[in-house]
């Protein structure tokens, strides 16, 4: 019981932590590295589903499908993380635009 919730404040810690990093990255100037972490979620997905179509050997719909599914989960959080973030900036530099114009 104790090993158990253990496991789970670690998993909280790291979903914390990758939520908290993911913010970080996604309120930078450049636009880039608030994609890295989508782009890491992405490709883990790709690989699960491509272990499932190695572990079964033929090309099991199902499997892809639920791995894909299932896999990009992350990825639209950390998206939609990033999105939010980037339209905050974004409006806040079209009001530092126009306080600029407006001296």
């Amino acid at each position: 019981m104790r090993n158990v919730a253990m496991l789970l404040a670690f998993l909280l810690v790291f979903a914390v932590g990758g939520v908290l990093l993911q913010i970080f990255l996604s309120r930078r100037e450049s636009k880039w590295p608030g994609l890295v972490l989508p782009l890491l979620t992405f490709l883990y997905a790709l690989l699960m589903a491509c272990s499932a179509v190695a572990y079964n050997g033929g090309f099991p719909w199902g499997a892809v499908l639920a791995s894909l599914v299932l896999g990009n989960l992350p990825t639209a959080v950390l998206l939609a993380i990033y999105c939010s973030c980037r339209e905050r900036r974004k409006r806040r530099d079209d009001v530092e635009k126009m306080n600029i114009q407006d001296l």
